[in-house]
């Protein structure tokens, strides 16, 4: 386009941009197409020589650059970098990146927990259900035994009997601790002899408890004894005739007792395996495969530690139902179990546990963080 050394621009005019009459070119509004023009409508501008050619815009030029594809080879003038890469960053932004916005802090954590915690339960919902029948030895004593029971009684859908209400007591519940944990390791004081992420674990998963333990009994108890119920609400009528509102807190204490070491150990575990990921790779965002796999290792690590707690629970919970014993306390129920069944026993469904435990909890953070990101304060924020 012109002599070597020189640049031209294009003026802007009543039809829309010219060039001059070497390069026989118009840049026409009415269909944003460059024309083939004669040198009646050209205007040329010299400039100097220590210029690259280039494309002189008018003001509001930023509509062109950002919806208009321009000439291959001209430049932009008049206007600074960053203008120019934010402009064309714009323009180049493929697929759909969904941001809601959400200003306040404490509600975001919370959504994300709810929305976090829903979808992991439902995903291991099966597991969750053989887990539950080889803790307290109904429909066989290993994996596949209870799972041919259940698919000949129930099919397909009794794998998934209970999760509505686990849904129900799990949204909340991980709404819960995870605002709880997030607000408490906030405020606690780094000179802690301890990590302060151990303690706000302790206070998440406690707090967590105690509003949501009536839903884990009905869950429970729709569970392992379907027969004797039509639904959510028949099982709650029925246990407050049963044993008052007090039976709906069976089993409070060795929940607690089980969940102060879990959370704590999970959301400890969680933390610092984040910061020595950030700290060993130098990389301040961490992906969704990598927080699966933090996720699912901090799991681990909690349910072996507290398990046999989690069998003395649902033991107490499902109480004394078609002849089986009552505890007085989760020191009895543990005695107990171990007199009759040995260590084993303390440890019977170990395998399923972690197989649902592990991969919801590294699901569930995943998740967590996921929602995070789309869940935003400014719709213009990252």
């Amino acid at each position: 386009m012109g002599k070597k050394g020189e640049s031209q621009y294009l003026k802007l005019n009543n039809t829309g941009f010219s060039s001059d009459s070497h390069s026989k070119l118009q840049w026409s509004f009415q269909d944003c197409s460059l024309y083939p023009i004669g040198g009646l409508f050209a205007s040329i501008g010299q400039m100097g020589n220590n210029e690259n050619g280039g494309l002189k815009l008018p003001p509001h030029a930023d509509l062109l650059v950002k919806y208009v594809s321009l000439p291959e080879g001209f430049k932009i003038f008049g206007m600074t970098e960053n203008e120019k890469d934010s402009m064309m960053s714009e323009k180049n932004v493929k697929g759909l990146k969904l941001k809601i916005k959400i200003s306040n802090p404490s509600l975001r954590r919370l959504v994300s927990g709810g929305i976090a915690g829903a979808i992991s339960r439902t995903v291991v919902a099966p597991l969750e259900t053989i887990r539950t029948h080889l803790m307290v030895g109904s429909n066989g004593h290993s994996t596949s035994e209870v799972f041919e029971s259940i698919m000949k009684t129930d099919g397909w859908t009794g794998l998934f009997r209970g999760n509505f209400v686990n849904v129900i007591r799990i949204a909340p519940s991980k709404a819960i601790e995870l605002f709880i944990f997030d607000t408490v390791n906030k405020n606690l004081s780094q000179k802690l002899p301890i990590p302060p992420s151990l303690i706000a674990g302790a206070c998440a998963g406690v707090s967590s408890t105690l509003v949501t333990y009536p839903l884990e009994l009905l869950k429970t108890r729709l569970t392992i004894q379907r027969e004797l119920y039509n639904g959510l609400f028949d099982a709650f009528v029925k246990i407050l005739q049963e044993g008052g509102p007090g039976e709906l807190y069976r089993g409070l204490t060795p929940s607690v007792i089980g969940v102060i070491p879990y959370a704590a150990t999970n959301y400890c575990a969680y933390d610092s395996l984040r910061k020595a990921y950030k700290k060993i790779f130098k990389q301040e965002k961490i992906g969704n495969i990598e927080t699966l796999l933090i996720g699912s290792f901090a799991g681990a690590v909690s349910s072996t530690a507290t398990f046999p707690l989690e069998v003395a629970r649902k033991h107490m919970q499902v109480g004394a139902v078609s002849g089986r014993q009552v505890y007085k306390n989760v020191l009895h129920a543990l005695s107990c179990i171990l007199e009759r069944e040995g260590v084993c026993g303390l440890y019977k469904g170990l395998g399923p546990s972690c197989l649902k435990l592990v991969p919801a909890a590294g699901i569930s953070f995943m998740c967590y963080e996921a929602c995070k990101k789309i869940l935003v304060e400014e719709e213009d924020k990252q």
